[in-house]
This record gives C-alpha cells, structure tokens and sequence, in this order.
C-alpha cells in the first residue's frame, strides 16, 4: 500500500490503525515499506546486500582458518536474520519472532549484531598485520 515513494514518516495506515500484530518488532518490514515505499525497501535491501557482501569478503581475506569460519558464521546468521524476517512479513515462513536487523525494536538482538560486527571489523584489522 506504499507505491512507489510510500505515504511519508508516520503516515502508515496498517500500523496506525494496528492492522499489524506487532509493528515495531517483527512486522516492520512492512511499516517501513508502507511508509517509505518501494525505492525506501530497494534502498533497505540494497544496504543488506552491501553489508553482507562486505562481511563475506572480510571472511574470504581473512589471515587464518579460524576467523574466516568465524566471520563466515557472522555473515551467514546475519543473512539467516534478514531472510527469515522476510519470509514471515510476506507469509511464506511462520512468524517465529526474529527480529529484522538494524531495523527492528530489540536490545538483545542489535546488541548481539553489533557484537558480532564489532568481531568483523577486528578481523578485518587483525588481516592487515603480519605475523612476527
């Protein structure tokens, strides 16, 4: 219900007249592309390729086996964390309660994620120093 640029900030109608069971948690998906329309969800999608894509090839130059396993892992449950999160907003997964990274009202999860980005980005300082 969108379209293209969407209805603007706050103007959401399936949020605002709570059609949507929970919509700041596991449905926000679908708040922000009503409210931000196709290009606002092209952009989101467009980060999350970004983000995984960046993670992935810090796991390939990784300097040893361990960390290209670990930020391999990362990456994977971050993809794991958006794909779920987009089965069950369009009906194809059951809602299972996974949050929608970087997005969703959650503490335990972005703090998790962050944790798990803070582990990415030593990895990827630890591969630019050699070994003594």
């Amino acid at each position: 219900s969108g379209g293209l640029w969407g209805k603007g900030w706050h103007n959401g109608t399936q949020s605002r007249l709570e059609f949507l069971p929970e919509h700041t948690t596991d449905f926000i998906f679908s708040v922000f592309a009503e409210e931000w329309g196709l290009i606002g969800v092209s952009l989101l999608l467009l980060l999350y390729v970004f983000i995984i894509g960046r993670s992935l090839w810090i796991a390939a130059n990784a300097r040893d086996t361990y960390s290209r396993l670990l930020a391999g892992s990362i990456s994977m449950a971050f993809f794991v964390y958006v794909m779920v999160n987009g089965g069950m907003i369009t009906g194809i997964l059951p809602v299972v309660g996974v949050p929608l990274p970087l997005i969703s009202y959650g503490g335990t999860s972005a703090v998790s994620l962050l944790a798990g980005f803070g582990v990415l980005m030593s990895i990827h300082a630890q591969r630019r120093r050699v070994a003594a």
